[in-house]
């Protein structure tokens, strides 16, 4: 039981929920269509990630070498592909352009997707022995 995994599982969780409720009743009257659909994806990978730590918080066991590497891709993914959509969308509402760290989200889902790939190769090496 990695307990890392559920603090950032139940953070990322809580944080998913809030920022959906302000997205739904604060946001959605003054954003475009496409830009609440983005938003909405946004929350959407977040949750499932959120979802994704949980589950690995009871699956890996403290001291698995690759238990700190995949922690972090998942954390830092999340960051980087959720957090940069949530700006992307809002962008029409500052002054200032976030479309500068539009590179962020491919980054982020980049990170995301090798975690998943690594997750698998360890679950198949796991069923081999």
């Amino acid at each position: 039981m990695e307990r890392k995994y559920y603090i950032a599982g139940f953070l990322f969780g809580l944080l998913g929920i809030v920022i959906g409720a302000f997205g739904t009743h604060g946001l959605k009257p003054v954003l475009s269509p496409d830009s609440f659909i983005s938003l909405e994806i946004g929350i959407k990978y977040q949750i499932y990630h959120s979802l994704l730590l949980l589950i690995l918080g009871l699956t890996i066991t403290t001291g698995q070498k690759f238990s700190k590497g995949i922690f972090y891709l998942l954390v830092i993914g999340i960051v980087l592909f959720s957090g940069s959509i949530y700006l992307l969308a809002t962008n029409a509402l500052t002054s200032f352009d976030f479309k500068v760290i539009a590179l962020a989200t491919p980054l982020g889902g980049s990170l995301l997707i090798i975690a998943w790939a690594w997750l698998l190769v360890h679950f198949i090496k796991l069923k081999k022995k």
